[in-house]
């Protein structure tokens, strides 16, 4: 693993703690994209240089086959 590898993960402690600012549910990391998603605000929050930026006004609102997608891999995982 490179040093620039190392300081793009984030640690699975901080992920287990933090919740969406707008609605306070948990979030799901998507390491492909470098985002915590929010399925009930609706929201995509940025990870950058590994520190999740929990700000909504950073985040991207996601698109109706991307929340229907975090839908079905919820609730295939028990976490619908």
């Amino acid at each position: 693993m490179t040093n620039a590898e190392i300081i793009k993960e984030v640690d699975p402690k901080l992920l287990e703690i933090l919740v969406c600012p707008a609605t306070k549910d948990r979030l799901v990391y998507r390491k492909e994209t470098s985002e915590l998603l929010s399925r009930k605000a609706r929201l995509a929050y940025p990870i950058r240089d590994g520190i999740p930026i929990m700000l909504v006004d950073e985040a991207r609102t996601l698109s109706d086959d991307e929340v229907n997608a975090l839908a079905n891999a919820l609730a295939g995982a028990g976490g619908g």
